[in-house]
């Protein structure tokens, strides 16, 4: 009995010593605010502008491919988590691409590469019926020059999201 007791306030003690170290004010958890946009759940808010989700909304591709790089797995799987979390939530993924090849060619790439971030986001939570993907092709440039930068910036898949209705 009396180890119980011992392990039940070692417990809480170790609780309450943990909490004074947080970097979290206790009101923001109380309010479900947190850094970044972060709610008390530690799901980040895409509709805050200080919030990581806001701030990283597109995934970038080498030139002809629709692989997602391993630099982008984590925020692709931090929307995800958002969706899951979420699951009203809605979003629409805009494949992207590169002025160079035919409007045919840029419009499948295009599509294949959102299609690409949508199964990514799939597999680590966010359900399918919540995830439009539509492609833009060359359509929708975010950088109008014609150099490698400016080519490289257009190959993208942007996340948009809607707002609940």
């Amino acid at each position: 009995m009396k180890s119980r007791i011992a392990k039940s306030l070692t417990i809480t003690a170790l609780a309450f010593s943990l909490a004074a170290c947080s970097s979290v004010s206790l009101d923001d958890a109380a309010s479900g605010a947190g850094r970044d946009g972060a709610s008390g759940s530690g799901v980040l808010d895409p509709f805050n502008p200080n919030s990581v989700l806001a701030t990283n909304r597109s995934v970038y591709f080498e030139l002809n491919s629709f692989t997602v790089d391993s630099q982008y797995k984590d925020i692709v799987g931090k929307h995800a988590s958002y969706l899951a979390a979420n699951p009203k939530q809605t979003i629409v993924i805009e494949g992207n691409t590169d002025a160079r090849g035919s409007t045919e060619y840029n419009l499948a790439l295009g599509q294949r590469r959102a299609d690409a971030v949508r199964r990514m986001m799939t597999l680590t939570g966010a359900r399918d019926v919540q995830i439009e993907v539509i492609s833009f092709g060359k359509e929708k440039p975010k950088a109008l020059g014609d150099t490698d930068a400016d080519y490289a910036e257009n190959r993208r898949a942007d996340i948009v999201y809607k707002r609940a209705q």
